[in-house]
């Protein structure tokens, strides 16, 4: 259901688009792209100068490639366009303090712990933060249905994937867990 019509005029002041593409490798990795782009439809002056209308104030990309277990064994990160340049792109080679970590376990909690703040830059790490879902995604149709010894990883993720849900009922039987006593 698409969002219901505005109730008043309105013009367009900023956009901000945040894409993710998964690719699976043919050594087996996986890579994981995010790009977040931000323009202004007017120019816009900044401290260090003007930033016209339609040039990118951000447009800052992060490369995570991964095993099939979710580990992270690698990261390239680029900022092309930032507010600062030549300031805001020093901290990209930091990122790579993620090697090692797990997409599934503790990840977000390490990202804020070593990135919060100053410690990073707010927007590559806001793609960081949307990585464990776009991974998930990548994988999605690669496991049979059936084949899951452990439960699988989306479902106790959302309202609708509950372990009590009809849909689980209906859909995941063995890992469905009724909310009644007995």
């Amino acid at each position: 259901m698409p969002l219901p019509p505005a109730t008043a005029a309105r013009s367009r002041k900023h956009r901000r688009s945040i894409t993710f593409e998964g690719f699976k490798r043919d050594d087996g990795l996986w890579d994981i792209e995010g790009r977040l782009v931000n323009v202004k439809d007017q120019d816009l002056e900044l401290r260090n100068g003007v930033r016209r209308r339609g040039e990118p104030i951000h447009d800052i990309s992060v490369r995570v490639t991964i095993d099939g277990a979710m580990n992270v064994v690698n990261v390239a990160a680029s900022s092309d366009y930032t507010p600062f340049m030549g300031v805001c792109e020093r901290i990209v080679p930091d990122y790579r303090q993620i090697i090692g970590l797990n997409l599934f376990k503790g990840f977000l909690k390490a990202v804020k712990a070593l990135f919060g703040d100053t410690r990073g830059c707010a927007h590559l790490s806001e793609l960081l933060m949307a990585l464990p879902t776009a991974a998930y995604q990548t994988f999605a149709g690669e496991a049979k249905h059936g084949e899951h010894e452990k439960k699988p990883f989306h479902l106790d993720r959302c309202h609708a994937l509950s372990t009590d849900s009809e849909v689980v009922r209906r859909y995941y039987p063995r890992w469905y867990r009724s909310q009644t006593p007995g």
